[in-house]
């Protein structure tokens, strides 16, 4: 990857992986009513989700974001790398939104209050793309 490259994606890997690595290290130490609550909201979505034990759930959830994070920051990882974990991860956060009665006003993708912190993971999906296309576009 030439330095043009590297430094034009600098702010989007900085933005979007500290955010990620953020995101998981606050998760690492979740009380169990709080793994709980993650869980079975994740579990509304995703069904399968809810087999799991909810400190587990929460454990694999901040790894998970933290390898995400870690990938997308550092950039010595290539973009298609760090741009398809990402925008895998963003993928499911979008379904959450989707899927989760209430995100969204009645018969649109526009968010209610309660669908902001979901719907704002667009964001993330969006950085993921452009550095997948990085990673094609060479």
């Amino acid at each position: 990857m030439n330095v043009r490259k590297k430094v034009r994606q600098l702010p989007l890997r900085l933005a979007a992986g500290s955010y990620m690595l953020n995101s998981g290290l606050s998760k690492w130490n979740a009380d169990e009513v709080t793994a709980k609550q993650l869980q079975a909201f994740a579990s509304g979505s995703y069904p399968l989700l809810a087999k799991l034990d909810p400190q587990l759930f929460v454990k694999a959830l901040s790894v998970t974001e933290m390898a995400v994070g870690a990938a997308v920051f550092l950039p010595f990882v290539p973009s298609l790398v760090a741009g398809t974990a990402l925008a895998g991860f963003s993928g499911g956060l979008l379904g959450l939104y989707l899927r989760t009665p209430g995100m969204r006003e009645e018969g649109s993708l526009r968010p209610t209050q309660q669908g902001i912190p979901l719907s704002k993971d667009v964001w993330l999906a969006g950085i993921g793309v452009s550095l997948i296309l990085d990673g094609l576009l060479r």
